[in-house]
């Protein structure tokens, strides 16, 4: 009991008092103890977590910078070799769409004379990626390298004018056709407009400004009936949305000019044909079934017209873009501020001599020696234009433009360069 008693009221004045003071401290000590321990432990979870999620972001940003396809020391080394010009005063130009048909022709042409040429290429699949290939292949024997991005990719655009001070930009790239709008409105939306954007941005804001020339269309003359056409004439009513996408293009690069001091330059190119072209063209799909034996459907405008178009051959347009380059003043603006006007142009790039598309396969079936399979259709309502007809005095007179190859003989050398690459013995069709 005493035992007890003790325990319970001690003899000792205050003892009490003490001894539960001590207990006191002992489990405040227990508490803080532990409470320091728990966040010492927190902490460390913490530091453990954004560690994890710091290594986590650095494998992925390394994982993307190792898989991108563009990128690194090589690769900046392989830019600046192909930027570098081979004559005097040569261009470093870069070139979108640098594997398509045009963009191919145009920056071997500029290579041949000493310019340095890098190209820019999505190699997108609206017709067969493989004839992309086959041209990347052609221009990298000529010592061109082509990048492989796409020009709505600003990161990309960003990189190159840091690698490069280009001189020039060729801005080829495009979604084509006007009748693929149909099935795939947004893809021209994304190219032409979105994609345009961010091109021009990259140059506005490049140290130096680079002078811009680039490719508009004769689509944007719409349902003007007026002929020949003429950089004056209307172009307010456009037919298909390619062409409005076109038009929206010069609209947009006109600001640019005005408010970033960017020197631009449009072509508008009228029915381009020749070796290494669009597979999507008539008189390529028209030679390729005529080989293949199938029937082509030739379109007639109202009344029974036949539709006709300004064919013109590619060398001509390439000579058309170098003169453009070539007489191409510089921009005028610095860190994205324009300091006086610069230059703006619209030229007409056509072979003024509009060839009817019965006459079209008519001169196919002779370098081909095989009879066509025609199925001749009204016009559908899908974008098309019954002619065009380019008036080039205005080029002719400032580029020095001057066509010289007619569709009789521009075809000849298209059907023997298909013939080639397609591997056709010309021994086994049989005669008309």
């Amino acid at each position: 009991m005493r035992n007890l008693e003790d325990e319970l009221f001690p003899s000792t004045p205050g003892k009490v008092k003490i001894e539960r003071a001590h207990a006191i401290s002992r489990q405040f000590h227990r508490c803080f103890a532990s409470t320091s321990t728990m966040f010492l432990w927190a902490l460390f979870l913490i530091a453990l977590t954004a560690s994890y999620l710091s290594f986590q972001s650095f494998v992925d940003t390394s994982s993307k910078y190792f898989h991108a396809s563009w990128g690194g020391m090589h690769w900046e080394r392989q830019i600046r070799n192909s930027a570098q010009p081979r004559r005097q005063n040569g261009y470093s130009v870069l070139v979108t769409g640098a594997s398509g048909f045009v963009g191919s022709h145009v920056s071997l042409a500029l290579r041949r004379r000493g310019d340095g040429v890098v190209g820019l290429d999505n190699f997108n699949s609206y017709y067969d990626p493989s004839l992309k290939k086959a041209r990347k292949a052609l221009l990298s024997s000529h010592s061109i390298f082509i990048v492989e991005g796409d020009i709505n990719d600003s990161r990309l655009l960003a990189k190159l004018f840091d690698v490069v001070p280009f001189t020039h930009v060729l801005h080829l790239a495009a979604q084509a056709g006007v009748r693929y709008a149909i099935e795939n409105p947004a893809s021209y939306v994304h190219s032409n407009i979105a994609g345009l954007v961010t091109l021009l941005e990259a140059c506005k804001s490049a140290d130096p400004q680079p002078a811009i020339v680039w490719a508009s269309s004769s689509s944007v003359y719409g349902l003007n009936d007026k002929v020949p056409f003429s950089e004056l004439d209307r172009t307010d009513q456009p037919a298909s949305l390619y062409a409005a996408t076109k038009k929206a293009g010069e609209e947009i690069t006109h600001t640019y000019n005005h408010i970033y001091g960017l020197s631009i330059t449009g072509l508008r190119f009228f029915t381009v044909y020749g070796p290494w072209g669009r597979p999507d063209m008539a008189y390529f799909s028209f030679t390729r079934n005529i080989l293949q034996g199938k029937p082509i459907t030739v379109y007639r405008g109202k009344d029974h017209v036949d539709l006709a178009r300004d064919f013109t051959y590619i060398d001509d347009i390439v000579k058309g873009c170098l003169g453009a380059l070539d007489t191409a003043e510089k921009s005028t603006g610095t860190g994205g501020k324009k300091r006086r006007p610069a230059q703006y142009r619209i030229y007409n790039l056509g072979n003024t001599s509009p060839v009817t598309v019965p006459n079209l396969v008519a001169i196919l079936e002779r370098h081909l020696k095989v009879k066509a399979k025609k199925n001749v259709v009204e016009m559908p309502g899908n974008g098309d234009v019954p002619f065009t007809h380019a008036n080039i005095s205005l080029a002719r007179a400032e580029l020095g433009y001057k066509p010289t190859t007619n569709l009789e003989t521009g075809l000849k050398k298209f059907v023997k360069w298909y013939l080639s690459y397609y591997g056709y013995n010309p021994r086994g069709v049989r005669n008309l």
